[in-house]
């Protein structure tokens, strides 16, 4: 970022902003400095302003500062309500057309993975996840897949925080075993959730990939459904199909 600022106070808010969620992780304000190329006065007023509209939190720590839950809850919005309409839901409503399953559109918030869109299956028995469901990051695909690619200290900062609580008798709750699902998860390229977070219930999911070569995938595109009736082998062989709406999701913020 240039060291000029822009005109808006407005705007200059916004592009910090920008800075801090680029950079994935809580910054102090030599940091947010450096990171912005703005000089030191004017950082420590756009913090402090940004602390008090609730829109950053301190850390426990008192010294950096990272997205608040009011940040958090405005993305997931702006997400949501862009995929409920025009092509990215249309991409999703094909998908579950194509491989008869429900499947959603997800992305990370905080500790959490939200639904940022979903379209059922056609059967009777739906486990009916709406859009803004929550589900824990460590049992569900879409959390473990995003979970993966995250740089490894802001992955291990995030799980140590967590209490990694057992759901069902196939749920991953330590540390060293969701560390050898990550590393099998990057080398093929897509997870699964086999009756993790709910018996009875399996899911695939892939990346979205990022809008720069390289880069961390935000959002993961997953198929769900009850193990009676699709088995998780089952779900993996759509794997072709999923990859191809993530594709065509990826092209409409810009991807490849």
């Amino acid at each position: 970022m240039s060291a000029t600022t822009p005109a808006s106070p407005g705007l200059r808010l916004f592009d910090l902003l920008d800075v801090l969620v680029r950079e994935g992780r809580p910054l102090t304000l030599a940091e947010a400095v450096a990171a912005s190329g703005w000089p030191k006065p004017t950082v420590h007023r756009l913090l402090a302003q940004l602390e008090a509209g609730e829109l950053l939190a301190r850390e426990p720590d008192g010294r950096r500062y990272a997205v608040a839950p009011r940040l958090l809850r405005l993305s997931e919005a702006a997400l949501a309500g862009s995929t409920q309409q025009g092509v990215r839901h249309a991409v999703l409503r094909q998908l579950v057309a194509d491989v008869g399953e429900s499947c959603n559109l997800t992305a990370l918030s905080g500790a959490e993975v939200v639904y940022l869109d979903r379209i059922e299956s056609a059967f009777p028995l739906q486990f009916n996840l709406r859009p803004g469901t929550r589900v824990p990051i460590h049992c569900s695909a879409s959390g473990k897949l995003l979970l993966a690619h995250l740089p490894a200290a802001q992955r291990k900062a995030l799980l140590d925080g967590l209490p990694l609580a057992r759901h069902t008798a196939t749920t991953l709750t330590s540390q060293e075993a969701l560390d050898a699902e990550f590393r099998r998860i990057r080398k093929d390229g897509y997870a699964v959730d086999a009756e993790e977070f709910v018996e009875g219930l399996v899911c695939v999911a892939v990346p979205v990939p990022a809008s720069q070569p390289g880069g961390m995938p935000r959002c993961a595109v997953a198929l769900q459904a009850p193990a009676a009736r699709m088995t998780l082998a089952q779900a993996i062989d759509r794997l072709p199909r999923l990859q191809a709406a993530a594709q065509a999701l990826a092209r409409t913020w810009g991807g490849s």
